[in-house]
């Protein structure tokens, strides 16, 4: 289940987490965004816990999407340790977006 966070809660929800967060950037128009949610919640629910998942509102939180140079949505951003550290662009099979955030691998 993912948490929507706001330029106030994102500090505390996604760059003090003790573990990775998955940062989907997102709007209420986009029909690709609301096709990659189900494959996100997904993804960190194969992870049973390891992995956080929040999203952020463009429209409602511009000040974040600017901060983090997201041009073009859905824009996934995982970030490791209050950093970001992998990021995938656009609607994308799952097995993709794993690639792409760098979570393949971690699948025991």
């Amino acid at each position: 289940m993912s948490t929507a966070v706001t330029e106030q809660s994102f500090e505390e929800e996604v760059l003090k987490s003790d573990k990775p967060v998955i940062v989907d950037f997102w709007a209420e128009w986009c029909g690709p965004c609301h096709a990659v949610s189900p494959v996100l919640d997904r993804i960190v629910d194969e992870r049973n816990g390891d992995l956080k998942l929040v999203k952020v509102n463009i429209d409602e939180q511009p000040e974040l999407a600017q901060r983090f140079g997201v041009q073009s949505i859905p824009t996934i951003i995982l970030f490791k340790e209050g950093q970001p550290a992998a990021a995938a662009i656009g609607a994308q099979p799952k097995p993709a977006l794993e690639r792409a955030l760098g979570l393949a691998d971690s699948q025991g």
